[in-house]
């Protein structure tokens, strides 16, 4: 007979990870949330320079080491290079958290060229790169990525069809990738739905998304980071992803 036992949890003190996007918004949260578990964290940014080194002095705060990389990874020479870089800078790469996106309204009639292979090359190749680099790194060290989905994922938005097709194949790639990374590497990611709006988002917007979602508030930027931080040390979760939207997702 089976002897029942309590699910192994990892120990993520004294790991190092690297944070896409880690400066500002909810990259910062993880980061912060990462280095509260005792997580050293490289923070990658592309401009920002100044926020980048704010969130470094804060993770330092926390009492972890902490550096930063900037790069852009729309290059995907750079993007391919950053776990590299990120080991270098801290002696060993544990977790990798691909958070770095953008979201552009593109109605459609109004997509063009350039937009399209920002966010492509951004929000998809730029997160499966980094982990095909990564990759031999991690193997080492049984590590973990997270990549950072989206509702839109799930759901159809006219005004956003190129945003959500990108993370669709980031929701894919988080399922190939945890097949073929196992049993070294667990893959999962995290679909946030309405977390830190639009800078051009009004507050009536603000309200109806409240209004529609079942527990009735916005999600907020820690909200995303703890589900980040949970998958990090579930060991026997991999090739998941969860929805961090306040239920809106059920709501029809």
């Amino acid at each position: 007979m089976l002897a029942w036992r309590t699910p192994d949890v990892t120990s993520l003190q004294g790991r190092v990870a690297l944070v896409t996007g880690g400066a500002r918004r909810v990259g910062k949260a993880i980061a912060l949330a990462l280095a509260g578990r005792g997580v050293d964290v490289v923070v990658h940014y592309n401009s920002g320079e100044s926020e980048a080194a704010q969130t470094a002095n804060e993770l330092r705060n926390l009492g972890v080491r902490a550096a930063t990389l900037r790069g852009d990874l729309t290059d995907g020479a750079v993007a391919q290079a950053l776990p590299q870089r990120a080991r270098d800078a801290l002696g060993s790469l544990d977790i990798l958290i691909n958070s770095a996106a953008i979201m552009l309204r593109t109605p459609i009639g109004e997509v063009d060229v350039a937009q399209w292979d920002a966010m492509f090359h951004l929000n998809l190749r730029a997160p499966f790169l980094l982990a095909q680099a990564a990759a031999p790194l991690l193997r080492a060290r049984q590590g973990v990525i997270v990549n950072i989905a989206d509702l839109a994922a799930y759901e159809t938005w006219p005004a956003y069809v190129p945003h959500a097709i990108t993370k669709a194949g980031v929701v894919q790639m988080t399922r190939g990738l945890a097949r073929a990374l196992a049993p070294d590497i667990r893959v999962n990611a995290v679909a946030p739905g309405a977390v830190l709006l639009p800078d051009e988002w009004d507050e009536s917007t603000a309200a109806r998304l409240v209004a529609t979602t079942p527990l009735a508030r916005l999600g907020s930027a820690e909200d995303v980071a703890q589900a980040v931080v949970f998958l990090c040390e579930a060991s026997y979760v991999t090739g998941e992803v969860i929805i961090v939207d306040g239920g809106r997702h059920i709501r029809t």
